[in-house]
């Protein structure tokens, strides 16, 4: 085998091990993108819809890219939802999704790109075009340096489990577990692993939720414990269970995720975004719109009565109950635009490039206010 042959080898099975724990694409609005594209670097963008097949098939792979290019100061690798900005999306000609472009430095005429959607394709071509760019500016700017960017290492959200650490993580009565009991000479295995990466990324902020494996080849005697005899087998053990529970459902993205989040309780989408109805409360539900529709002073009785609600939550309802208070506090003290502009004001941060906990945070207080904005 050559060497250029073994080099790929070893890079498509680093892709194929990748997590995507991160998330480094650049999110780009009709606000944003000529303030970050055109300007003093290169920008790869994809031009995508929520719907479409093949931008679902396509959004590990751009992960992988975005992460690659993370340090880079030379290169923005960014996309664009065109259902919510389709002004950006057919200024550049987009009428089909997905569709990539590279902006040059300086420069808002793109180039489609045409390759391969896979992440050793995108980094190729990203790095191909910066040295193209070397060769125009070093005319004029010797200092001019193009890129050349390796394959991120991003580390797995998926807990490996071991004899060692079994017991301690799947039976910790606090933690919803889900345990995938693989081998490593498995097809059926090799070929769920790119998507149980995606699941474990997108619970990776739900402190009570871990997505495990645990190499059943390796670790027969806990295998057998669980009636294991086929690869891979998946097993839910809820916090209520411990004995554990077969996972039955389908085997892509959306099933595992709405699984978990019936499971769990939790409200989190594919991409580990929090979902519209994640913090709402029902039990306040009726509470909040007496709250809205009264006058200023039954909103004070309603008040304590919100607050003495909030006391008797557990769990993390009493951590979304504080964010309840505290909006009925501001509505009550600011007055009645309060909601509706503190919404706006959440939804121009959420734009933003911000980390996971920030965009949990400001996604949970944008949700409950929306109750009182109604």
């Amino acid at each position: 085998m050559s060497r250029s042959s073994i080099c790929f080898t070893l890079a498509t099975l680093t892709l194929f091990f990748l997590s995507l724990a991160v998330a480094d694409v650049v999110v780009l609005t009709e606000d944003s993108f000529e303030k970050e594209v055109g300007q003093d670097r290169g920008a790869l963008v994809e031009f995508y819809a929520p719907w479409c097949g093949h931008c679902k098939k396509l959004a590990p792979e751009y992960e992988k890219l975005g992460a690659s290019f993370k340090k880079s100061k030379s290169v923005l690798i960014g996309k664009v939802d065109c259902d919510e900005h389709k002004g950006v999306c057919s200024k550049y000609g987009v009428s089909g999704y997905p569709t990539i472009q590279w902006f040059p430095k300086g420069s808002l005429e793109p180039k489609k790109y045409e390759g391969a959607r896979t992440a050793i394709a995108l980094i190729e071509y990203v790095n191909l075009e910066g040295d193209l760019e070397l060769i125009v500016f070093n005319i004029a700017i010797v200092s001019f340096s193009g890129t050349n960017v390796k394959i991120a290492a991003v580390p797995s959200s998926v807990v490996v489990l071991n004899s060692d650490n079994f017991d301690d993580i799947v039976l910790d009565d606090k933690k919803d577990v889900l345990v995938e009991f693989y081998a490593p000479w498995c097809g059926h295995c090799k070929s769920l692993a790119p998507t149980y990466e995606s699941v474990a990324a997108a619970f990776k902020n739900e402190e009570d939720v871990v997505i495990a494996n645990l190499d059943a080849d390796n670790h027969k005697d806990l295998a057998e414990k669980y009636g294991v005899s086929g690869y891979p087998t998946l097993k839910f053990f809820p916090k209520n269970n411990k004995g554990g529970e077969d996972y039955e459902v389908g085997r892509d993205l959306d099933s595992f995720v709405s699984f978990i989040n019936e499971k769990c309780g939790t409200s989190r989408d594919g991409k580990g975004q929090l979902t519209s109805n994640a913090g709402l409360i029902a039990e306040l539900e009726s509470l909040v719109k007496e709250f809205v529709s009264a006058g200023n002073d039954e909103k004070k009785a309603l008040y304590a009565k919100i607050e003495e609600e909030v006391g008797k939550l557990t769990g993390s309802s009493a951590r979304y109950g504080k964010i309840y208070v505290k909006a009925a506090k501001s509505c009550l003290s600011k007055g009645g635009d309060y909601a509706k502009n503190e919404i706006q004001r959440l939804e121009r941060i959420l734009a933003k490039s911000i980390s996971p906990s920030k965009a949990d945070e400001f996604t949970l207080k944008k949700n409950i206010l929306s109750a009182f904005a109604a």
